[in-house]
């Protein structure tokens, strides 16, 4: 057997890449890479702004020239970078030597010794991550969800006013609307999307034990505390004060809490339209060339929600682990969360992944209200529960002596299957109110779902 040429081993990289691609934008090496790249020039600018060490603040030509080392980084940038680093075995510190390079061929050497200058590796890097992450969730995983959330909303308002059967328990229950309950998971999702908005995504720049100590040492009247946050700030974060020589994390474990909670709202959304799919209440879409089974030609598979079902949950494993082990750090620093982070990509792909199949499950399917109204018809048993607490309300009134509507009604439903005579001859024999008896004789499964069209309405 002949050996394969070197082939991706993660599904995100090779089957699935075009799903997810737009995350390598920020979450890949590369995308972090330049993100440091960006933090290191900033970080030059802002010294050299404030005339610092008897530097000059750069010419706006200088300026444009140094910034377009992390607005133009690419391939040559980045196989530089791979080959520094095979010699230098340190990611940051190629980093480092690829500004530097970089000053030399701009003739800005005079600045040289500022690159870098009083920071430790995760100076750099927590506030290349806090950046990658935050566009990585702005850009692509929050449009992937809301894309979702749209066809949700859409179908919800589509099928306001369908009713169905529902199934608490596995079990004939008060009906809804299709629309209603499709609203329900847009509306828990909307609340998630709100809170992941409000995301604090922190930084530090503070030094190897985050106490400024050589700051201090290399310009003891300078007010650094001021000036790591002013820094940190202009790049689009929050400045965190007290840290030990890392960002302690909180906010990844916060943001990937919440995204993982989504995932798992989104994976209650899989298998409840996947059971509706199996129970008829929607059919699926015939796609054109698609094939569902090798020797069963008749079968159109829902596919779409059980990838959904698989990456969720990977996904949601990922972000829990992540959340759970960056949060600790031994004393002062320990490496695990360099090895961790680097996974991170990984847990919005699969997600990614998950989305772009719900989506276009979402587009896949069409609802059957046939098929709803026959499963509505077949249950009149469950419009006990209006009975009863009609009765109930009679008696309330004044208007029925009837005792304990309940077991009266548990006595003629539960666990039976009555008929729309069954119900009929049993509620003309009632002792209540004319026009609540009107009412009663007039409602059927298909009519008994409350509120539930208008309550889509309440959805954002």
């Amino acid at each position: 057997m002949t050996s394969l040429p070197t082939q991706p081993l993660s599904p995100l990289d090779g089957r699935y890449q075009a799903a997810v691609s737009g995350l390598g934008e920020y979450l890949s090496e590369a995308g972090l890479n330049r993100a440091r790249v960006q933090v290191e020039v900033e970080w030059l600018i802002a010294l050299t702004g404030r005339s610092a060490f008897g530097s000059s603040p750069l010419t706006e030509e200088a300026t444009t020239a140094l910034r377009a080392l992390y607005t133009e980084f690419g391939q040559a940038d980045i196989d530089w970078l791979a080959e520094k680093e095979a010699v230098t075995r340190h990611d940051v510190k190629a980093v480092e030597y690829l500004v530097r390079h970089r000053l030399s061929e701009l003739g800005l050497d005079a600045i040289a010794e500022l690159t870098h200058f009083a920071c430790t590796s995760e100076d750099i890097n927590n506030l290349s991550y806090a950046l990658t992450v935050s566009a990585a969730v702005q850009e692509v995983w929050l449009p992937g969800l809301r894309r979702v959330i749209d066809i949700l909303r859409e179908l919800a308002h589509t099928h306001r006013a369908a009713p169905m059967l529902s199934h608490t328990h596995g079990q004939p229950a008060t009906p809804s609307t299709m629309g209603r309950e499709l609203a329900v998971t847009a509306w828990r999702l909307e609340r998630i999307v709100a809170q992941i908005q409000d995301t604090e995504y922190l930084g530090k720049f503070s030094g190897a034990t985050g106490t400024f100590s050589a700051h201090v040492v290399a310009e003891p009247g300078a007010d650094w505390p001021a000036l790591s946050k002013e820094f940190v700030e202009g790049l689009g974060l929050t400045w965190n004060p007290l840290t030990t020589q890392i960002e302690s994390h909180d906010w990844q474990a916060e943001v990937y809490g919440k995204m993982s909670h989504a995932n798992r709202v989104l994976h209650n959304l899989a298998t409840d339209i996947w059971t509706y799919i199996s129970m008829g209440y929607f059919t699926q879409i015939p796609q054109a060339g698609a094939t569902g089974s090798s020797t069963m030609p008749h079968k159109i598979n829902p596919i779409r929600f059980e990838n959904a079902e698989a990456n969720l949950e990977l996904s949601s494993a990922i972000l829990d682990s992540l959340a759970a082990t960056l949060v600790t750090s031994r004393m002062q620093r320990d490496l695990t969360d360099s090895s961790a982070q680097r996974n991170i990509g990984v847990g919005f792909g699969h997600s990614l992944l998950a989305l772009d199949n719900l989506a276009r499950g979402l587009r896949e399917i069409s609802l059957n209200e046939q098929a709803l109204l026959d499963d509505l018809n077949a249950n009149w048993e469950i419009l006990g529960e209006a009975i009863q607490t009609v009765i109930r309300a009679e008696v309330a009134a004044g208007r029925s002596t009837i005792e304990d509507p309940y077991a009266l009604l548990k006595e003629l439903t539960r666990g039976k299957r009555i008929g729309q005579a069954d119900l009929i001859e049993f509620v003309e024999k009632l002792d209540i109110g004319a026009e609540a008896k009107a009412r009663l004789l007039a409602l059927t499964p298909a009519t008994y779902v409350g509120l539930s069209a208008e309550l889509v309405d309440y959805l954002p």
